[in-house]
């Protein structure tokens, strides 16, 4: 027996032949019987329209797969400038060990590149990346620069 107040219910479930659910529901406690019936016709799919849904899945898949790349190029293009845009801001950052001509010269890269991402959003991965290679190419001699003075004259 169950604990007080919970109802003890037995539920059957039968499938025959022509895919057609029957499911029973019996309260042990009152006797009462509730039943229904699913059939497999509306709103189901047929076997032909799942496996057409498989073979566009697969055909798309590799359109999909492309467009992953070229967000991913672009999320890391936009993700690489803000934070370095975000670093140059900090108090504590880099940007306290740049000289002004080096901060300005990095703002202006940072900015040209922003610029160019929101007039091209839909560039290609190879662009996104050169983009961003291009930035890279300013920042790091000057990330460098800026890291060997506060260095302190190590060899």
């Amino acid at each position: 027996p169950a604990p007080r107040g919970v109802p003890q219910i037995e539920v059957t479930f039968d499938i025959d032949a022509n895919g057609i659910l029957n499911v029973s529901a019996q309260d042990k406690s009152t006797g009462k019987v509730n039943k229904i019936t699913i059939t497999n016709d509306k709103g189901r799919l047929s076997k032909e329209e799942i496996e057409k849904m498989v073979h566009d899945a697969e055909k798309f898949a590799a359109a999909d797969e492309h467009a992953r790349k070229v967000i991913e190029a672009k999320n890391g293009c936009e993700n690489y400038a803000f934070s370095l845009k975000a670093s140059l801001k900090d108090a504590e950052g880099i940007g306290q060990k740049l000289s002004a001509d080096d901060k300005t010269k990095l703002e202006e890269a940072i900015e040209k590149l922003v610029k160019w991402l929101d007039a091209n959003p839909r560039a290609e991965t190879a662009e996104y990346d050169a983009k961003k290679a291009e930035l890279e190419a300013i920042a790091n001699p000057i990330i460098s620069k800026a890291y060997g003075q506060g260095a302190g004259g190590m060899p």
